[in-house]
């Protein structure tokens, strides 16, 4: 079978520029990890996001498992996760021991929303853990709001959503605790892996570096010889008394060197990406048993482009099957639920009250939508979808 389209695990082509940086990086960083480059992306990150603080980390996974350390929390406590998202959503603060609580989708918007998480509140929530899948940033003056009411942490996954903002408060910038990616899917990708977390609470701040990092700090005082009695000192990081373990979870210079160019242009690629998904949509508007998530603004910035095809799950499957088989097209189906997974199933998380969710994923297709695909892939995917489409409704 000739993939004419594929559904690429790389979002991008780098530019002359950025591939220059990259290069510059490796003659140049001393040492390859935690220099001056980390601190340069940082410090850039800080102000594209106009976010108080960031730390780059060596993927969005690993920003999430140092935000369930810093969330302290313990067996009994409930930390309320989307069941519609990626694995690395949750699994991290189940690892803390707490329970985990599955909020439904909003059917329209394919992310969580007040209405939802309300619904799964308990005296024993301490964390909401919100998802902008896809790209579109969830209603976070909503969600903040019942947040604070209830006085819970909240933590913002908008590893998918770089960029994105409401009334121009970046994704990320809601929550106490905000997360990103850089993986090799992303609308802004660091050779494959890659993350930011950022933070407001200066407590968390002052820890995060030790969380990253093994633990590493200064001794205290000073030392005659700087070798004795080692190059450094070790210790746990402590936040109100309780002590955390750390980690290795740093990102290395090359990569945050090319990171922080490519913020250059991150806003450019997400607007580039809406304008065709937009242009995509439009085009399939005569064919209404396919319902797209359409957002004209900067709130959407198109990670992905997914549809709900009406009907049944046999007719989904018809589509993807013929797109693929008949036109070289390949679809995917993304995200199954969390708890149909045998690893929330293990931990006693196998139940969910998310219709919403089960519905969507049981007739969702994730057309392919990388930046580089070529004019011609997708004008050859939008033919190959209305060939279809016809097909099914004549009953061929």
């Amino acid at each position: 079978m000739h993939i004419k389209v594929n559904f690429s695990g790389r979002a991008l082509h780098y530019t002359e520029e950025e591939m220059a940086v990259v290069l510059e990086a490796l003659r140049t960083a001393d040492p390859l990890t935690q220099g001056r480059y980390q601190q340069a992306f940082q410090e850039k990150f800080q102000t594209f996001n106009s976010v108080k603080h960031a730390f780059a980390m060596m993927n969005g996974t690993a920003a999430l498992e140092v935000a369930a350390r810093l969330c302290r929390l313990k067996a009994g406590d409930e930390v309320i996760v989307p069941s519609h998202t990626f694995t690395s959503s949750a699994y991290p603060f189940a690892k803390t021991g707490a329970a985990l609580v599955w909020a439904d989708i909003n059917p329209a918007t394919r992310v969580v929303d007040a209405e939802s998480i309300a619904r799964v509140l308990s005296p024993e929530t301490r964390v909401i853990v919100v998802v902008h899948l896809y790209g579109y940033v969830a209603d976070m003056p909503a969600i903040t709001a019942l947040a604070k009411e209830r006085g819970i942490l909240l933590v913002e996954d908008a590893c998918q959503a770089i960029g994105a903002d409401i009334d121009g408060v970046k994704a990320g910038n809601f929550a106490d605790i905000g997360i990103f990616s850089f993986h090799s899917h992303k609308n802004l990708t660091t050779l494959g892996e890659g993350g930011m977390m950022t933070v407001r609470d200066d407590r968390y701040a002052a820890l995060i570096p030790m969380l990253r990092h093994n633990g590493h700090c200064a001794f205290p005082g000073e030392r005659p010889d700087y070798w004795k009695p080692a190059m450094g000192n070790v210790d746990f990081p402590e936040l109100e008394g309780e002590r955390l373990w750390p980690g290795n979870y740093c990102l290395g210079e090359v990569e945050c060197a090319l990171g922080a160019k490519q913020l250059d242009r991150v806003l450019t690629i997400n607007a580039e990406k809406r304008l065709r998904a937009l242009a995509f949509i439009d085009a399939l508007a005569g064919y209404p048993e396919l319902v797209f998530h359409r957002v004209d603004t900067t709130r959407h910035n198109y990670h992905l482009l997914a549809a709900r095809m009406d009907g049944s799950v046999e007719r989904r499957d018809d589509f993807i099957r013929r797109m693929f088989y008949e036109h070289g097209v390949k679809c995917v189906v993304q995200y199954y639920p969390l708890n149909r997974y045998p690893l929330y199933q293990k931990l006693g998380f196998g139940r969910a009250d998310c219709p919403n969710a089960d519905d969507f994923f049981d007739h969702m297709i994730s057309f392919p939508f990388q930046h580089n695909l070529t004019d011609e892939e997708l004008e050859h995917m939008l033919s190959a979808a209305k060939r279809v489409l016809d097909q099914q409704r004549a009953g061929k």
